[in-house]
């Protein structure tokens, strides 16, 4: 590999905007300046020349060699496409890890970045006028100060602020998603906006060479630490199989088994495949209990768990898997939050998606296996060293790890099916997959796939800008779909860490409109107004009777949508912006007290009826009455009878005329009250089941 070529800072610096590409044709061999490309652009093809040993203009000649149609749109970007593709494939190879410790991979690829933003000097000032406006719409200074966002700013780029100033060109999110599409390194394609909104929350979503440098760093420096953890106890580790993160250790956080009422400390290894805990000895770690994530025909499950002294789940911070034989909670102590439950709950999540992802799309073959592998633990990695940078405010684990982030987006196995079939159909195995981005960082990687995948990138590769725009497609609606539906719970959130009295006060205010209908409904059928009255009951049985109750169903969906394009047209929900409860009370706080005292004895009341009535339901079931138990027999199979031989439309006839008819005066005279203390009495009559409480450990002795 050249890396005498791309090492010497001073060819690594961009030219002054002046410079052109006029000293290019004569640097490069033998051609004029190209004035139609920005002075990035033209460094970066001049860098591209020193790396594969050619002139620029030999490398202009064999891209125009290519072109289907003489006339192209986007003329110099794609020209920058192809001459970075050449040299990165000169570039990479095993020791891509060394070239990333140097700085010059970064360097390189970040002007390459810059340079497909801005290929055109026409793109280059529009690119720095936008940033201006958007500086002058936040009124941010200019100068070193500039990427101060607030006092949240992370210690990464508080460190590295008088580095982040304004003469440095920045990236922006577009260039950021290209770079991942042709070598996936910095993201993956499939989250890389996601990835690049992390990454730039605080640098007002412009990505800063530091921070792109370090990133890359971290990247390697988070590979090699976990390519060097030691396996669990007693097992051996699959060909394919790669440590994602371990804690538990003497210098990590603590990880601790709950088994009962008793607890054990020990080291936690997550792998691709597995899970793995080790109890903690005197000297030294117990046999791995092994949890399989990647087994096809045992689908897990893991929620967040809660534990505390004697089982009191006072602190929320443990894991539990609650499909297998033996349980498994592991809790993961911390002072204030549960971020270390988050993230290692999250990498669990994504292994089993990963598994949920090759079973549901029937992901055969080995390389493609390994393709998404490769992907689900460069996307740890890129997690690992994100969170390293942003020590202060760690990024949400989500927006690193594929799986993870479409299972919860709406619409988002869209994407996944999207992905699976251009895995399918065209391998995504070339020089720049993931899997290839793998081996460059592993010196020994033990998988012998790569001839193959050689194999599988010259049937595949003039597709493949085909499917990345289709898969570009359809997560771009994704995303704008989740930002909606974010946009839609903000309201909800706030109600999420409510208590129980405000929800329940919400509770009441929402549904006391519906509670005005009582009155409404009480005054048609109390026969207070007999023309209202006597029409709603004619027009009712008039619908039983000619069966017209679909049609007044769907009468009664067209008011609805009436009522709603009014609102919408007198824009009612922009007026109306929020709902207002007014949760003020004119009693004391004594008074309030009692008022809640007698509130609980109903409750406890209403509680007792529901069980006597149950247990009374139960004896004359099972025939502890037999008198009771036969006169219920009789009345049913009446009923049955009644309802095998007349209409059921005449019962809702006779029912309706029942309701309204029961509160005239004719009904109110003929009406007996013996009747219904006869009933009430035959009720009280009936034997409730006796009940009697016990323990478990009672049943088990007795």
């Amino acid at each position: 590999m050249d890396t005498d070529v791309i090492s010497d800072r001073g060819m690594m610096a961009a030219p002054e905007a002046g410079d052109g590409g006029g000293g290019l044709g004569k640097a490069a061999g033998g051609g004029s300046g190209r004035k139609h490309l920005s002075s990035i652009a033209n460094h970066v093809l001049q860098q591209c020349s020193r790396t594969l040993h050619k002139s620029v203009d030999d490398l202009v000649a064999d891209f125009e060699l290519g072109l289907k149609t003489t006339a192209l749109d986007n003329y110099s970007r794609r020209l920058v496409e192809y001459c970075s593709l050449q040299a990165l494939q000169s570039l990479t190879s095993p020791d891509l890890g060394d070239t990333i410790h140097e700085g010059s991979f970064s360097r390189f690829t970040f002007d390459m970045m810059l340079a497909w933003e801005t290929p055109t000097p026409s793109d280059q000032q529009t690119t720095m006028e936008s940033i201006s406006k958007e500086r002058e719409d936040r009124k941010e200074p200019f100068g070193a100060n500039e990427a101060v966002m607030g006092d949240d700013t992370s210690l990464f780029y508080s460190d590295m602020m008088p580095l982040l100033v304004n003469e440095e060109p920045t990236a922006g999110e577009d260039a950021y998603v290209w770079f991942g599409s042709v070598f996936p390194l910095a993201c993956d394609v499939v989250n890389a906006r996601f990835t690049f909104e992390a990454l730039t929350a605080t640098t007002a979503n412009r990505l800063h060479y530091p921070a792109y440098d370090k990133f890359l760093k971290e990247m390697d420096k988070s590979f090699k630490f976990l390519q060097n953890l030691p396996t669990p106890t007693e097992v051996e580790f699959a060909e394919d199989e790669f440590i994602l993160d371990m804690e538990g250790t003497a210098g990590t956080q603590r990880v601790v088994r709950h088994i009962g009422t008793t607890s054990w400390p020990g080291r936690l290894t997550l792998t691709n495949k597995a899970l793995y805990f080790e109890a903690s000895g005197k000297l030294s770690y117990g046999p791995a209990f092994k949890v399989e994530l990647s087994d096809t025909g045992m689908d897990q499950q893991v929620t967040t768990a809660s534990t505390g002294p004697f089982g009191a789940p006072l602190f929320d911070k443990a894991i539990e898997f609650t499909s297998l034989p033996e349980p498994l909670l592991l809790e993961f102590p911390e002072m204030t939050s549960s971020i270390r439950r988050d993230l290692w709950l999250t990498m669990i999540r994504e292994v089993i998606f990963l598994r949920r992802f090759i079973s549901t799309y029937n992901i055969e073959s080995p390389i493609h296996k390994w393709e998404v592998h490769s992907r689900v633990i460069l996307g740890v990695i890129r997690l690992h060293a994100a969170r390293e940078m942003l020590r202060m405010s760690p990024p949400p684990p989500s927006s690193f790890l594929i799986f993870s982030l479409y299972d919860d987006l709406p619409k988002g196995d869209f994407v996944l099916e999207q992905l699976a079939n251009n895995l399918k159909e065209t391998s995504t195995i070339t020089p720049f997959s993931a899997s290839y981005v793998f081996k460059s960082l592993n010196k020994s990687d033990p998988i012998a796939l790569f001839e193959e995948m050689a194999k599988e990138h010259d049937r595949d590769s003039s597709s493949h800008e085909q499917h990345l725009t289709s898969l570009g497609n359809t997560i771009d609606q994704v995303r704008d779909e989740a930002k909606e539906v974010t946009v839609a719970n903000a309201p909800i959130e706030g109600m999420k860490e409510e208590g129980l009295t405000d929800s329940l006060l919400v509770l009441v205010g929402l549904v006391s409109p519906i509670s005005k209908l009582g009155p409404v409904i009480q005054q048609v059928t109390s026969w207070d107004n007999p023309p209202l009255t006597g029409s709603v009951l004619a027009v009712t049985l008039l619908i039983i009777c000619n069966e017209w109750v679909g049609y007044a169903l769907a009468a009664s969906l067209i008011l609805a949508v009436s009522a709603m394009f009014w609102a919408r047209q007198r824009k009612i929900g922009e007026v109306c912006s929020e709902v207002m409860i007014d949760t003020s009370s004119d009693k004391t706080t004594m008074e309030s007290i009692v008022e809640a005292q007698h509130n609980m004895k109903k409750v406890h009341e209403y509680v007792k009826t529901a069980n006597i009535v149950i247990l009374r339901l139960w004896s004359i079931v099972l025939a502890r009455s037999p008198k009771h138990t036969e006169t219920v027999i009789w009345m049913l199979t009446g009923l049955a009878v009644a309802l095998a031989v007349v209409p059921f439309k005449y019962v809702l006839m006779g029912l309706t005329v029942a309701i309204f008819m029961a509160n005239t005066r004719a009904a109110k005279a003929v009406s007996n009250p013996r009747g219904s203390r006869r009933w009430w009495e035959w009720w009280e009559s009936i034997p409730a089941v006796p009940v009697h409480t016990v323990d478990r450990g009672q049943l088990r002795t007795a």
